[in-house]
């Protein structure tokens, strides 16, 4: 539902913080990149079937995506949390603070 003009302009502070915040982004830009790839696999794959399809793949791509931003293996990760869930353990944390950061080679 689009916001009436009077609804619009008393969300007028809001619609430019950008303006006199230099922390605050002018663009979502930022957001818009990390999910491209999610939607353009979307488009080429035309979805899944079943609701536990869309499950997956929404928590598959939002764990990739995660470790991505903090700059941990993706593969071990997966590994660990099958293996977890096999031997019915708890799940690995994707929350950063439960890993140190990783450290590029010297």
């Amino acid at each position: 539902m689009a916001l009436s003009r009077c609804e619009l302009l008393g969300q007028c502070e809001a619609l430019w913080t950008f303006m006199h915040r230099e922390d605050v982004p002018a663009t979502n830009n930022h957001a818009e990149r990390l999910l491209r790839h999610i939607v353009c696999m979307r488009k080429v794959s035309f979805g899944t079937k079943s609701p536990e399809g869309s499950r997956f793949i929404e928590r598959i791509l939002t764990a990739v995506t995660t470790l991505r931003l903090q700059n941990r293996p993706v593969l071990p990760f997966l590994t660990h949390a099958v293996e977890s869930w096999l031997h019915g353990h708890s799940a690995p944390s994707l929350l950063p603070s439960a890993y140190p950061p990783l450290h590029a080679a010297t």
